[in-house]
């Protein structure tokens, strides 16, 4: 059979296709995705698992009317291929190229951008309410996985959605359970009666029968009580039903047919309806069924033998922070792991293995995650939440006001602090200095390496109050880690390279940049005092105010936006003890959403690199500055 793919221009071409050509189509499909993905990396197993589902939506829906929106999004692959980005599609996550997740800048086809979990149902239920609104007519689809049902935000969602009574369906995409024939039969046979008008036109004729009867009223009731009993028992879902809405399936994911037939019922339904569809992460691709986990988000590999490219190096500051916690727990039994739904990709998995009963992981639920640190932090313990900062911002409420205001010893490991890459601008980690730096009782410290990290955990675990430890993502320096760990006095910065020109104020990995300028510079005659401001939150006041009196120009350089972050901490300092003599340059994110590209891309064009700061400090009168001090020395 020639290729199909590629006489896909739009969703509309997949309504002259017989079901054997479709299936024929996804298995395109995932040759196309499995192609791309081991050359640019990216989420090939949750894609792998919806292309049947992907390919019914688009058969039944028209999504250049009808609202599709893909909870987290990371599963849109299929639908870009789908909708015109066929040519694109090598491009995936590449710098300039298209998004790993829904944008709707890039098609008409995305309804709404997503990138965090479980915003899906309330996004369809805005949109439901205000096409009523407008008196349109159009399909509202969500479509969540399971992982993402454990946020307490769908439930909001859907316990709104069962209330309002809105047309609108949520695609559950189950990838964890498996199918029972005979559940799934009866529960089939089961959505058919339900969703046949002939079945609730006879209900609502039966209930009038027996309201004008003598004790009629009585009948009905028993006989509602009764239908309930008999549903609990022979139909799944009953949870969605006493939310409101319609329950529809289980159905297998991977038969096409089912699944169009199931949504072709959907769309029937008066009210909001759940279709729970059962798939399998990596389906078609040997590697990823056997290993979704591994191959979720991944990066580039063989996809002929599955093998992933390795990249040789030091440890990541991910799986240093990791082994450090178990080094650490090992010695006192109060500290505790706590993570949502990340284990590997926060480190965590060491200490899961090493401390079962001490490790919890939560699952998509960040507010939880922070409120049950608090909890156990307010009875003796230490736990340790290790969140991606992206993440940490779905949890601000319960730093500030259940961890923070009551000064309790959690330690928040916010791992990819900073520009993380590829994922683009959901994921970057460039917001946390600026919305955790006003929170009163928090410290906040970022090291300059990976060794600076163990010892400032170590710091944190040890202190009597909340603090943060943010680290970037990717490999450490190579720096060997120290076997004895002692704490970092709280608020300290240090100076690692002394200068008389100008000083460049870093914090985090930025320092090793700064580091790598001073160097420049010094060869072109401009000698630069570094210090590793190691805190955040406490400011070293003492040292930073010495050496800026003192040298008067200042650099503060920070992998963070620099709208509230640590340089406008230094102008805060600056403010406060009356110094309007000191010139200051920041460097840092501007005011706007960084897109995808590789973490090196991305620092190069905001200049966060050792050329980058060079050139601020050159470009800048230091130079002029310079120059003048030479010349009143030779003339003396």
């Amino acid at each position: 059979m020639n290729s199909l793919l590629k006489n896909i221009i739009s969703p509309k071409d997949l309504k002259n296709l017989n079901m054997k050509q479709l299936q024929y189509l996804a298995s395109e499909i995932r040759e196309a995705i499995i192609k791309t993905v081991s050359e640019t990396g990216g989420h090939l197993a949750p894609n792998l698992g919806v292309v049947e589902l992907t390919l019914a939506l688009h058969w039944v829906f028209d999504t250049s009317q009808d609202r599709l929106i893909w909870d987290v999004g990371h599963q849109s692959y299929v639908h870009k291929l789908l909708t015109g980005r066929l040519a694109q599609f090598p491009t995936l996550r590449q710098y300039g190229g298209i998004s790993g997740f829904p944008k709707p800048m890039e098609s008409i086809h995305d309804a709404f951008a997503t990138g965090h979990s479980s915003t899906s149902i309330s996004a369809a239920l805005g949109m439901a309410l205000t096409r009523d609104l407008k008196g349109e007519n159009y399909s509202v689809v969500a479509v969540i996985g399971d992982g993402s049902m454990t946020g307490g935000m769908a439930f909001e969602a859907m316990n709104h959605a069962g209330h309002l009574r809105k047309n609108m369906i949520v695609v559950l995409n189950d990838n964890e359970m498996s199918i029972a024939p005979n559940v799934g039969a009866l529960s089939g046979y089961l959505s058919r009666i339900r969703t046949d008008p002939k079945y609730s036109k006879g209900k609502d004729e039966i209930s009038d029968l027996l309201q004008k009867i003598p004790h009629g009223s009585k009948l009905l009731k028993l006989a509602d009580r009764l239908k309930d009993s008999l549903k609990y028992l022979v139909v799944p879902g009953m949870l969605f039903e006493e939310l409101g809405f319609t329950y529809l399936g289980p159905v297998d994911g991977h038969d096409i047919k089912s699944v169009i037939t199931l949504l072709q019922q959907a769309k029937t339904v008066s009210g909001p309806v759940l279709v729970h569809v059962i798939t399998r992460k990596g389906k078609g691709y040997q590697p990823a069924e056997e290993n979704p986990d591994r191959f979720h988000g991944v990066g580039p590999f063989d996809p002929e033998t599955g093998t992933i490219n390795k990249v040789d190096g030091p440890p990541s500051y991910t799986e240093v922070f990791g082994k450090t916690l178990v080094k650490l727990a090992q010695e006192d039994e109060r500290i505790i792991g706590i993570t949502a739904a990340m284990p590997s990709g926060t480190g965590l998995n060491f200490f899961a293995k090493e401390f079962p009963n001490r490790y919890f992981d939560v699952g998509i639920a960040e507010q939880h995650a922070i409120t049950l640190a608090a909890g156990m932090a307010a009875t003796g313990y230490r736990p340790v939440a290790a969140i991606y900062s992206t993440f940490m911002q779905r949890a601000y409420d319960q730093v500030l006001h259940d961890v923070c205001m009551q000064n309790l010893p959690v330690t928040f490991a916010l791992d990819r602090g900073g520009l993380v890459g590829d994922d683009g601008p959901t994921h970057h980690g460039v917001f946390d200095l600026s919305f955790l730096r006003n929170v009163p009782n928090l410290i906040i410290m970022s090291p300059k390496d990976e060794n600076e990290l163990c010892h400032m955990l170590k710091t944190a675990i040890d202190n009597d109050g909340p603090v943060v430890v943010r680290y970037p993502r990717g490999n450490g320096l190579g720096i060997s880690i120290d076997k004895d760990l002692q704490t970092i006095p709280i608020g300290k910065a240090e100076v690692v390279r002394e200068g008389t020109d100008v000083l460049l104020l870093a914090i985090g990995n930025m320092v090793q940049e700064a580091l790598t300028a001073a160097e420049s510079l010094s060869d072109q005659g401009i000698e630069a005092t570094v210090i590793n401001a190691r805190y955040a939150k406490p400011l070293d006041h003492e040292l930073i105010l010495k050496y800026a009196q003192r040298i008067k120009h200042v650099v503060t350089i920070e992998e963070n936006v620099l709208a509230g972050g640590f340089g406008s901490a230094v102008l805060e300092l600056f403010e406060l003890s009356n110094l309007t003599d000191i010139k200051v340059k920041r460097m840092g994110i501007p005011d706007e959403f960084v897109e995808h590209g590789t973490q090196e891309i991305l620092r190069a064009n905001y200049g966060l690199t050792a050329e980058g700061i060079t050139n601020v400090v050159r470009n800048s009168d230091v130079q002029t500055m310079k120059i003048r001090s030479l010349k009143a020395i030779i003339k003396r």
